[in-house]
């Protein structure tokens, strides 16, 4: 899950299977052929798992499995909103201007609350911010029965605080549980990938979900629908998680003048936040915008198939997070993360070159292929870079920036063709490119400079021995 609020221009799967349209049908091979190539990969990885008989141990299976149902609950309530939201603004007869004022709303709230939420969470419990983010939620979903304007803004400022901490406390929840039960490093990178790609296959089971609530009840109905999964979440969450903090013994305001310290002292924290912040406001800004650049490329009078195109998206977020592993064979995270900007930025600067719908909708692929990758090798980073401390709240400080690119383009969304935007988008992805060589260059050499101080160590060592032994 990447955007609050999802793909507001689009639905999932609008007609039933039997009722494609003609030009739905023409995108059916593609999610098949995706489909295929994805069962491959997850295939070809299991049977190279059994061989080389990678075992991990029963006590993490059971904490990775209780981690990922949660996640993947609380995800499945995330997505069943997203289609129907612009939906639903447009039923209640508000014009686009006023919808894009809510939707502003949201990430601004965003934007603004995160930081003290992520310090929330640092000082009063990990746990009890994930427990919030369900209830805060729930108010979000109830504000879609009313028409009002004031009542569907607190509902969108609750969705933009329920997202800071949809995509800080839960991962840094988990990532304190992992290292305080001792289990290996290298297990991460596993629930990273099984997360992203359980993300892709919730989200299309969500948007199923969705529509069939909507067709039935209304249109408020996916938003019920999602209050359900949010009460079985926090149930899961009360009865088997185990609370734990950043630093319970300082106060908000310390958390976070503590993380700003962090940021000045520590480069590789404010080199991957910036990273993170320019992948993640282009993949958002994409998100906007890959519908109008399809319709143009189509030249089509008839709307595009979301939903089959959605799916295909999914599908390719799941070849990502299945060849993550693979990649991780044959370099280093870090590095993994450097072919991954590379291989985003080939993607964007095909759509400039090319009118051509198929090319299009390839390097549309590609990209989300990349962003399968991304996430683990992001969070795989982030656990080794960020101090656990005040993890919450430097993860919530990088989505300011993030936060504000989405805002900003919302605000002139109107002003710029999709080429335009999509060069914009280049053009961050290339410094995120140099600035991730940076952060390389800046952990090899605070690893040779570490290896230095052991050197220099030793030999006093030796001669303590030595003395001690006479």
């Amino acid at each position: 899950r990447r955007v609050h609020g999802g793909y507001p221009s689009c639905s999932f799967f609008s007609a039933r299977c039997n009722m494609l349209s003609e030009v739905s049908q023409q995108y059916l091979p593609h999610f098949a052929g995706l489909v295929l190539l994805c069962a491959y990969l997850q295939r070809r990885q299991y049977n190279g798992t059994q061989a080389a008989a990678e075992e991990t141990s029963p006590q993490f299976k059971k904490f990775q499995s209780n981690y990922l149902l949660v996640y993947f609950v609380m995800m499945m309530a995330d997505w069943m909103q997203g289609p129907y939201v612009y939906a639903l603004y447009r039923e209640y007869n508000f014009s686009p201007g006023t919808i894009g004022l809510l939707f502003i709303a949201g990430f601004g709230s965003s934007m603004v609350f995160g930081t003290i939420v992520g310090s929330a969470a640092d000082k009063y419990g990990r746990k009890m911010i994930c427990v919030a983010y369900g209830v805060i939620y729930i108010i979000g979903c109830i504000t879609k029965h009313f028409k009002s304007f004031q009542i569907l803004l607190v509902g969108r400022v609750c969705g933009g605080i329920a997202t800071s901490i949809l995509f800080s406390g839960f991962e840094s929840w988990m990532l304190h549980e992992h290292q305080h039960h001792g289990y290996s490093e290298s297990w991460l990178s596993q629930t990273f990938a099984r997360a992203t790609f359980g993300n892709g296959l919730v989200a299309i089971v969500a948007g199923l979900i969705a529509t069939v609530a909507k067709d039935n009840f209304g249109i408020v109905a996916p938003f019920d629908a999602s209050i359900c999964f949010l009460l079985v979440g926090i149930a899961i969450i009360t009865s088997t998680w185990s609370e734990n903090y950043g630093n319970s013994q300082i106060e908000v305001h310390q958390s976070f003048s503590k993380a700003w310290t962090v940021l000045h002292q520590r480069p590789e924290v404010l080199l991957i936040g910036v990273v993170q912040s320019l992948f993640e406001g282009v993949m958002y800004v994409f998100v906007f915008m890959w519908t109008p650049a399809l319709e143009t490329a189509s030249g089509l009078a008839v709307e595009i198939p979301h939903g089959v195109i959605f799916a295909c998206f999914m599908v390719c977020l799941m070849v990502g997070s299945t060849l993550f592993k693979d990649l991780l064979r044959l370099m280093p995270v870090e590095r993994a993360l450097h072919v991954v900007l590379l291989c985003s930025i080939v993607s964007f600067s095909v759509t400039l070159i090319s009118s051509s719908t198929f090319v299009t909708l390839i390097a549309f692929f590609l990209f989300e292929v990349c962003c399968g990758l991304y996430f683990p090798a992001m969070g795989t980073i982030r656990s080794r870079v960020l101090p656990e401390d005040v993890r919450s709240t430097l993860m919530n400080i990088f989505r300011v920036p993030l936060n504000l690119i989405v805002v900003l383009m919302l605000k002139n969304i109107e002003t710029f063709t999709h080429k335009q935007v999509f060069s914009l988008c280049t053009v961050l992805l290339v410094v995120a490119l140099v600035l991730q060589q940076r952060l390389i260059d800046t952990l090899i050499g605070r690893t040779a400079d570490a290896k230095d101080e052991v050197a220099e160590e030793q030999p006093l060592k030796d001669v303590k021995k030595a003395e001690v032994s006479h």
